[in-house]
């Protein structure tokens, strides 16, 4: 009967056109991330590759090397639909040289020039012609690490499509540390975590490696990271006893040949709470021989260990202040610890403190400017973009370029804490971008934020970059298709901040969604405008931490209960019978005093402060004319509505896209923008109804009214929301 019932199915399939996996076979389900090596349908360019690369030799011997011969064999005939001929000498007709830069290629391709213009890390990709005058196409660098770099360089320029023909590529990282940031904690929980657990399982490592760890470094070699925090900034002191620093070799050792060094988030108090001293005070000989042995037991076992990322003295973590010390004290004497093995000191510049009672985006740099020029020169301060805490917008931090003698790195937020986690479509290169690209004006006009970081504006010994990363144990790392965008363009930008977020969007999609042009047009229209649609449904007009309480999922303005005034949204939006929005002028908080002198002036005008800050710096009465000539509280319904529509039509801009997206990665978007919609709504609804409790005002002609009550918006609780700290 089975077998009856077996033929019948088949036949049924065959007659019917359906696969026998349709059910199953969905394609590709986002694992691959953008090392999604497809066919290039485009027979013209495909042939075009075959005609150049389709003799390849690799020159070298290293786990790099190995690391690289797998890739190009991975990549290649999938991409072409070819098989390659490999060889170790020299193509005798067209074909791709791998080396790195010997003699022989410097004098015959003429190269010196070029490679003066790159550092260890960096690659060279050029067509070169051979003595024969056969044309090849040259990958080569000073390093392992540069030729692993310019290879998947080299693959990204065939999986968009880019012509190899008179290539002519000579780059070099624009930032000398680009990080990822883990806020993983050691039982597997993540915060500010939406992809599922941490992706390390400390219970089994150091013996069982699992082919997640070798994946997650092929992917971030590939966008050029080279450094990775993998324990949470709220540290457990557990990491740095011998059977931990064990599990962390491990790592380190798969990490290596990929170019990526690894980091541990420390505790200040582990002398008290794994050495057995009565004190953790910087400035004590015992406190500082224990940092010192410990330095040389972690090197001992990772002879390239990075070094230290430091949260001290912010949310209830100990640091130097407990002690009657300064920031610079504390990081000194772990700078000196590590000082005889190159390690690096980074400290984070996120401190508020329980005592003081200044308004809180002032705080940062009312702790760490006066410190500029006492810091060890293995020290970097890490200070968040903005001044308060990764919101969906907020002004440049008042530190870029406030600290002239202190180097500064950049900490970027790739999870969306605050950008409605895994479910809300936010592609934040166009953040990045706003930050990067921001004038301080501290040397005048050109005074980018990015200049400061990568120490063209002042010559700094550390260069640094640091993204929150937002990868999880989930199948497609991110929870969220294009959460990968996100983890990708930081990686990009990281390298090269020139880049524009359009060209990012572009390269990502076809490397991993299409490659169908209008598709791509469209998806990419899509994500740039992504997050100001979400700025408009949560925080226009410069609002910000409207969140409700503890797991910052969803809206809560009328939050006021919290065990200090600052973790409360009212604190930050202030409405009132009057208005809305914080007065940061001279006549308020005096946060504009911070800015140079030319961001003073605009800020302290609301008439001159840039629109989307305007309730950033200014408390505005509801009736205020904006530019547009309505009042501010039309002005702002509006935003939220428009936020709403737009995220509608993105649902409808994808759900067109239906035939060129492989279906597992078309549904799971799908779903999420479902839940985006609402959510939107959600948003929409909620800070509507509550500052119209102030207002006292209609809602614009032509908008519907909410359909749930403020009552029932303030009544949803989620205890177990993803992710809390």
């Amino acid at each position: 009967m089975k077998v009856i019932t077996v033929l019948l199915l088949f036949f049924y399939c065959v007659v019917s056109g359906k696969a026998w996996s349709n059910e199953y076979d969905q394609g590709d389900d986002g694992y691959r991330l953008w090392l999604n090596y497809t066919f290039i349908e485009n027979d013209t360019q495909r042939l075009l590759y075959l005609r150049q690369i389709a003799n390849v030799q690799l020159v070298g011997q290293s786990d790099t090397i190995s690391i690289i011969d797998r890739e190009l064999k991975k990549a290649l005939p999938t991409l072409l639909g070819n098989s390659i001929n490999w060889s170790t000498n020299v193509p005798q007709s067209n074909g791709l040289i791998i080396s790195k830069a010997n003699s022989t290629l410097r004098h015959n391709y003429k190269l010196d020039h070029s490679l003066k213009m790159i550092n260890n890390e960096g690659f060279i990709i050029k067509t070169v012609t051979d003595q024969k005058q056969n044309q090849h196409v040259l990958v080569t660098a000073k390093s392992d690490i540069g030729l692993l770099y310019g290879t998947y360089r080299l693959i990204q320029l065939m999986q968009t499509g880019k012509p190899l023909s008179d290539v002519n590529i000579v780059e070099s990282p624009k930032i000398a540390l680009r990080m990822l940031n883990h806020w993983d904690d050691l039982d597997r929980h993540t915060e500010r975590g939406y992809a599922g657990e941490s992706i390390w399982d400390w219970h089994k490592l150091p013996q069982y490696k699992e082919q997640r760890y070798f994946d997650y470094a092929r992917a971030n070699a590939s966008i050029g990271i080279n450094g990775t925090v993998v324990n949470n900034v709220n540290a457990n002191s557990l990491i740095l006893t011998p059977a931990w620093l064990e599990k962390v070799r491990s790592l380190a050792d798969i990490f290596r040949p990929y170019g990526i060094k690894i980091y541990l988030s420390i505790k200040f108090s582990s002398p008290q709470q794994i050495g057995n001293l009565s004190t953790s005070d910087p400035i004590d000989p015992n406190v500082q021989k224990w940092w010192q042995g410990k330095a040389a037991e972690i090197y001992k076992l990772i002879p390239d260990f990075g070094g230290f990322l430091v949260k001290a003295n912010s949310e209830g973590q100990p640091g130097p202040g407990d002690y009657g010390r300064t920031h610079a004290q504390g990081a000194n004497m772990l700078a000196k610890a590590l000082q005889p093995y190159g390690g690096n000191v980074i400290w984070r510049a996120f401190v508020y403190s329980h005592e003081e009672k200044t308004e809180r985006s002032l705080q940062a740099y009312n702790e760490f400017v006066p410190l500029d020029g006492q810091f060890e020169k293995n020290v970097s301060i890490q200070v968040k973009n903005g001044p308060i805490d990764f919101q969906p917008r907020e002004p440049f931090s008042p530190m870029f370029g406030a600290m002239p003698k202190t180097p500064l790195a950049m900490e970027f937020q790739i999870t969306q804490e605050y950008l409605g986690f895994s479910t809300h479509l936010a592609y934040l290169a166009t953040l990045y971008k706003e930050v990067l690209d921001a004038d301080t004006r501290v040397k005048g006009i050109g005074s980018t934020v990015a200049k400061i970081i990568d120490g063209t504006l002042v010559n700094k010994n550390i260069t640094a970059i640091a993204g929150v990363a937002n990868i999880g144990s989930d199948r497609n790392w991110t929870g969220h298709i294009f959460g990968q965008a996100n983890w990708y363009a930081y990686g990009r930008l990281a390298w090269d901040h020139d880049l524009t977020a359009d060209e990012i969007a572009q390269d990502w999609i076809k490397m991993t969604l299409t490659q169908e042009q209008s598709s791509v047009n469209s998806i990419t229209n899509m994500m740039m405008r992504s997050r100001e649609n979400i700025v408009n449904y949560m925080t226009p007009l410069g609002l910000h931490h409207l969140m409700d309480t503890g797991h910052h999922y969803g809206p809560g303005p009328w939050v006021d209960n919290l065990g200090r005034d600052d973790w409360n949204p009212v604190y930050y939006h202030r409405a009132d019978d009057y208005g809305i929005g914080l007065d940061r002028t001279s006549k308020g908080t005096n946060a504009v005093s911070q800015y140079a002198t030319y961001w003073q002036t605009r800020f302290e005008d609301p008439a001159k402060t840039p629109q989307p800050l305007l309730l950033w710096f200014h408390h505005l009465p509801w009736d205020y004319t904006m530019p547009s000539g309505d009042t501010l509280w039309n002005e702002l319904v509006k935003h939220y509505y428009r936020g709403v529509v737009a995220t509608e039509q993105m649902e409808k801009d994808w759900l067109a896209q239906k035939n060129h997206i492989a279906p597992h990665q078309f549904n799971q978007v799908k779903m999420a923008l479902e839940i985006q919609v609402e959510e939107a709504k959600w948003w929409r609804d909620a800070c509507v109804l509550y500052f119209q409790t102030y207002s006292k005002r209609p809602l614009p002609n032509g908008l519907s009214k909410p359909d749930k009550s403020l009552d029932y918006f303030k009544s949803l609780t989620f205890p177990y929301a993803p992710g809390q700290g």
